[in-house]
């Protein structure tokens, strides 16, 4: 009787697995070149239909993160064709970097916070969603100075 229930148990977990492999995922994900892992999920096209809402800055207290999501809010497009390198993607099932700001997630991640602002910068200097995208998966958005995100931003 064991050695049936063992069979039937592995016969599941073997169809789960296959199951897993087989769904078309959401996102794209690639090996960044010269890097140890696969670069985190994200959009290699622009969004064709209507992207989600960021949450409202006012939901939060600290002000670098009521910046966070007004400037996220102003650079959905090119978020969404963005990887989260705090790999929400493998945790919480996260597409692109904009669904951090769908959510409460970026209120308390530094990596969300400081790729949006990164985003943003770069967008304002006339960078592509691509080249911002490059610019990530090198790390630059480790150098952003947080320090001029500590009061408020003018509304736009």
């Amino acid at each position: 009787m064991r050695a049936k229930s063992r069979v039937v148990c592995g016969a599941i977990l073997c169809a789960v697995a296959l199951g897993m492999v087989l769904a078309a995922p959401r996102a794209s994900s690639r090996q960044a070149q010269g890097a140890e892992e696969p670069v985190p999920a994200f959009h290699s096209e622009a969004p064709q239909g209507k992207l989600p809402e960021t949450l409202s800055p006012s939901l939060f207290t600290n002000v670098v993160v009521q910046n966070a999501y007004t400037l996220a809010a102003r650079v959905k497009r090119i978020l969404y064709q963005q990887p989260c390198y705090c790999h929400c993607d493998r945790s919480q099932g996260h597409t692109s970097l904009l669904d951090c700001f769908a959510s409460k997630h970026g209120s308390g991640c530094d990596v969300c916070m400081r790729e949006a602002i990164y985003s943003y910068e770069q967008s304002h200097k006339g960078k592509t969603a691509s080249q911002i995208r490059a610019g990530i998966e090198r790390g630059e958005w480790r150098d952003v100075d947080m320090s001029k995100y500590t009061t408020p931003v003018a509304a736009k």
